[in-house]
């Protein structure tokens, strides 16, 4: 459906770049532009509340000190810079790290808060020691081009994933620095979309989400890539690491009234998961998918949220894809809803609320706030 925003939220004088929600204060929500300023909103207030004046250089990503939100942590340029929330109005960081040799794409915090991970244009990611004050460790040479986007794993304390624009999304153990499983999307076997009429944009990875350490119980060890061919993609991370190189297990693919997914049956008779590939022939994105989000309103997971160059965000309740050979589903119960924006995603993230709950950032410098409306089923 094609649906104006419920408000729209100025402050920023160039395009919006990222968003954050903070889960310990419901309502307060950060974004950030390439006017190079983080604003902060109250949702029930009607206008900003404060900017702060970060840097001349567009910022490229932000995220909460877990555990902490009073720290904030904000990546432009090669350098990363650390703000107390309370102390917004002053723009005075309380540290900087300037180790990233290229531009930092993506900066992310381990649950414990004791890591940062810069992922950056060059390749590589860098992992930061917060307590010591100093690099702790450079994954290189897995990526052969741009990293887009790194995630720590909340069950793998010793675990980061990457992705970038060479198609590959990376598993490491960051305390040895090396790659544990590297799965390539250019390699057909890893991608079955390739014959079949998706879009025609190469499977580069835009953006990765992991669920929080309260979603594990019901959703897994598992993570959600955005990918330039228009799949949001679900795959079973310890699933993927266990599969052996002689690729031994029978593939086969799924559908279920339109219902597409592929999966593995050796590990799908061990674990029960399957990789996902919510596409097209299920009301999927026509262009590349920019990011993804795990819901926080209503049942935390419950929904993904995806939004993608076609001017799309989509809600996907992705539960109700059948297991192989299940039926009873189809594509209306899995897209939930569709939203028809006026232009390309940049970012987006939910709120904990049960209104005002989907803030986008767009291409342009207004961000806009969606009311996802949830239904008792």
């Amino acid at each position: 459906m094609s649906e104006a925003p419920l408000r729209r939220l100025r402050g920023h004088r160039a395009t919006a770049t990222c968003c954050i929600a903070s889960n310990d204060r419901p309502g307060l929500v950060a974004t950030s532009g390439e006017d190079g300023c983080v604003c902060w909103f109250d949702m029930r207030c009607k206008d900003v509340v404060s900017i702060m004046e970060v840097g001349k250089e567009p910022i490229s990503s932000i995220c909460f000190k877990p555990g902490n939100e009073d720290v904030i942590y904000i990546s432009s340029g090669k350098e990363i810079k650390s703000f107390d929330v309370h102390q917004a109005a002053s723009s005075k960081p309380l540290g900087s790290y300037s180790y990233n040799k290229e531009e930092i794409n993506q900066v992310s915090c381990s649950p414990k808060a004791s890591f940062l991970a810069a992922a950056d244009d060059g390749g590589d990611v860098k992992i930061i020691d917060i307590h010591n004050n100093c690099l702790y460790k450079t994954l290189r040479s897995g990526h052969t081009s741009i990293c887009s986007s790194v995630q720590f794993l909340p069950w793998r304390p010793w675990e980061v994933i990457t992705g970038g624009l060479d198609s590959k999304l990376i598993m490491w153990d960051f305390s040895r620095g090396r790659p544990i499983k590297v799965l390539d999307f250019d390699i057909p076997d890893n991608n079955p979309s390739s014959n079949t009429g998706q879009c025609f944009n190469p499977a580069f990875i835009h953006a990765i989400a992991v669920p929080e350490v309260n979603m594990l119980d019901k959703l897994g060890q598992i993570c959600v890539v955005a990918r330039g061919d228009g799949i949001v993609h679900v795959i079973d991370i310890e699933s993927e690491k266990a599969k052996n190189s002689s690729k031994s297990g029978k593939r086969i693919q799924t559908r279920s009234k339109g219902v597409r997914a592929a999966c593995d049956m050796d590990n799908q008779k061990q674990t029960g998961r399957k990789r996902l590939y919510l596409d097209y022939t299920v009301g999927g994105h026509s262009a590349a998918v920019s990011c993804v989000a795990f819901s926080q309103f209503g049942e935390k997971g419950r929904f993904i949220v995806s939004g993608g160059n076609d001017k799309c965000i989509k809600l996907w309740n992705w539960s109700r894809v059948p297991d192989a050979g299940e039926t009873g589903s189809s594509n209306n119960d899995i897209l939930y809803l569709n939203i028809n924006l006026s232009k390309k995603v940049n970012w987006l993230c939910t709120t904990p609320s049960e209104t005002e709950n989907l803030i986008v950032c767009d291409t342009s410098k207004v961000v806009k706030v969606y009311n996802v409306a949830l239904s008792a089923s």
